[in-house]
């Protein structure tokens, strides 16, 4: 069903993962501008490397941004989603100092939730057909 030039092989695994990720700021305060935005695609992108997954696609606006990210089998969504966000948070707060208000923000960045959704490879349907339409052993 996917092209096997896009399959993570591993010891015991082929795979195709990816996640489309959304995070908004805390009360959805427009805090980032163009500069800040370039640098928490550079953090993000090396907290994924350091959990063998890969930053596909990343963008956003002044209140959330997007990632595409390809994920090996072995990584869980949410320890991904923790380490991004509170990487992230710490470094861009170090770095842009001044620029965030912590007391309007209550010491965070991000809003505690986020969304996560699986992505790629075939739609559902034609999953559903396919297993449908295997043969059973008579």
């Amino acid at each position: 069903m996917n092209d096997q030039n896009n399959c993570r092989r591993g010891r015991h695994v082929v795979s195709v993962m990816h996640a489309h990720l959304v995070f908004v700021t805390q009360y959805r305060r427009g805090v980032f501008d163009d500069e800040m935005l370039t640098r928490c695609e550079e953090i993000m992108r090396k907290v994924c490397e350091d959990f063998e997954a890969e930053l596909k696609e990343f963008n956003g606006e002044r209140d959330h941004v997007h990632l595409l990210v390809n994920y090996p089998p072995k990584v869980a969504v949410s320890k991904l989603v923790n380490s991004l966000k509170g990487v992230s948070a710490r470094r861009i707060r170090q770095e842009f100092t001044g620029r965030i208000n912590r007391a309007v923000m209550h010491g965070h960045l991000w809003s505690p939730s986020y969304f996560p959704a699986s992505c790629g490879g075939a739609p559902l349907a034609i999953v559903r057909q396919y297993i449908e339409q295997q043969q059973h052993p008579l």
